[in-house]
């Protein structure tokens, strides 16, 4: 657990804010692909988190919302948390233009008062997508809070980026270029996003807390959720470093 301080949180609520109609604007995103059908989550998430039809699932930390859509796509009855107001806005927005409005749910809420403001108990399943881990500051609150949000028999479901990634050079990540077990705060400058690097923005300083796997592994573990995979995989979504080639809609090492 590292701690935080309301003015790192609100500098990242800011930052965020004013990255929403950048990104939902951006090729990246590509929400209008999105809305023709594409579809926004990883194929070994769908086998590993499998049918979920009928069930109730919520995301936390969800932007705008494309992967909280797609489960809603897929049959499960949604909930989209995140901390933008702006965020979960263009959530709603894009869930009543899909005809998703009685499936679908956003509320701008804390992370750590997801369970205040969704319910105790409420949900079938809790999901965290892709670079999310690295904005909490304490993963072991995290952890609770997801917890609560289960019904007796429901899944944690998270897909991550490993945490080495953290560590590796910025541009080729063929180098350990920093602590892997340094957790304190760490606040850098910038400017766009990784969605649009030539995006003209002024809200540029984030602050992000880094969290082993055995961290987060035992956090959920202590929450009482049984762990019954660890699934490592050799691609991502984006080209993270210069050195990863194109392996399909994803990057990997040559």
């Amino acid at each position: 657990m590292s701690a935080s301080t309301p003015d790192q949180v609100e500098t990242n609520r800011q930052h965020w804010d004013e990255r929403v109609p950048i990104n939902a604007a951006s090729s990246f995103y590509d929400l209008d692909g999105f809305r023709a059908g594409d579809e926004d989550i990883d194929r070994f998430q769908l086998d590993e988190l499998g049918d979920v039809t009928g069930l109730d699932l919520v995301h936390l930390q969800c932007h705008i919302g494309l992967d909280t859509l797609s489960w809603a796509r897929r049959g499960a009855r949604v909930a989209g948390v995140d901390f933008s107001a702006p965020a979960t806005e263009t959530a709603t927005g894009l869930a009543v233009e899909l005809g998703l409005g009685q499936r679908a749910r956003f509320v701008a809420a804390d992370v750590y008062d997801a369970a205040d403001a969704l319910g105790m108990n409420a949900f079938d399943v809790v999901y965290t997508g892709n670079g999310a881990l690295m904005w909490l500051p304490d993963i072991e609150r995290w952890a609770r809070t997801a917890a609560d949000l289960l019904r007796p028999g429901g899944r944690l479901y998270l897909a991550e980026f490993h945490p080495l990634t953290d560590v590796l050079d910025d541009e080729r990540g063929t180098t350990a270029a920093r602590d892997y077990f340094a957790r304190g705060a760490r606040t850098y400058d910038s400017p766009g996003s990784y969605a649009d690097w030539d995006a003209a923005t002024t809200h540029n300083t984030a602050t992000e807390w880094h969290h082993t796997l055995g961290d987060v592994i035992s956090a959920v573990a202590g929450a009482g959720l049984r762990i019954e995979f660890v699934h490592e995989h050799d691609t991502i979504p984006f080209q993270r470093y210069a050195a990863l080639v194109a392996d399909d809609a994803r990057f990997r090492y040559p």
